[in-house]
């Protein structure tokens, strides 16, 4: 066997080794598909849920929101002129599209400096960690998906300054998330475990 063959069989088993299962779950519209297909995720979530106190049903749709559960989802490209790439439109990036700052400051106060966005238990526990400060610093509850979720998308100053208000397309979003996050919870308490 040539060496080239050899180098080829190699990397091809170390790429299928590597990385993780970014990809989406099936049915979206489902929370019981959702934790029927990955466990792993209700675990995590359940985790964040006990330690911050921000229900599961409101992370699932905060994150359904933000990366439609796609572990390494960013922002798309900027064009200039269409077709001269740019960069991305901001360093939101994994399951909770935590911009890089705000994930540094997460990974610092919180003495996780192993972290990573495109990690379930990681990106879950940052979510709870952003809730619980945005409940304590503005008094939105942990159960009301919408305001929550204008406070995580604004960032808590903008929140506080109502700049959402000049969004009529984020104030819509904003209740998509509360929409879906109701049915999450009232699929949840039907799921079989």
């Amino acid at each position: 066997m040539s060496r080239f063959l050899r180098a080829s069989i190699l990397l091809l088993v170390l790429a299928s080794c590597g990385g993780g299962n970014f990809s989406a779950p099936r049915d979206l519209e489902n929370a019981c598909s959702i934790v029927a297909e990955r466990p792993k995720y209700f675990r995590a979530m359940k985790a964040t849920e006990r330690k911050w106190g921000v229900p599961v049903h409101v992370q699932m749709a905060t994150i359904h929101q933000e990366s439609k559960f796609i572990g390494n989802a960013r922002t798309p490209h900027q064009f200039v002129l269409g077709v001269i790439p740019m960069g991305r439109q901001s360093t939101a990036y994994g399951y909770s599209q935590a911009l890089d700052g705000t994930w540094e400051e997460y990974k610092e106060k919180e003495g996780r400096g192993r972290a990573q966005r495109d990690r379930i238990q990681d990106a879950t526990d940052f979510m709870g960690w952003y809730m619980d400060e945005t409940s304590r610093r503005l008094g939105v509850s942990k159960q009301d998906a919408r305001n929550q979720y204008l406070a995580y998308h604004e960032g808590r100053a903008g929140f506080a300054r109502a700049s959402y208000t000049a969004k009529p397309w984020l104030v819509a979003v904003a209740s998509r998330v509360g929409d879906r996050a109701e049915r999450y919870r009232v699929q949840l308490a039907s799921c079989r475990r």
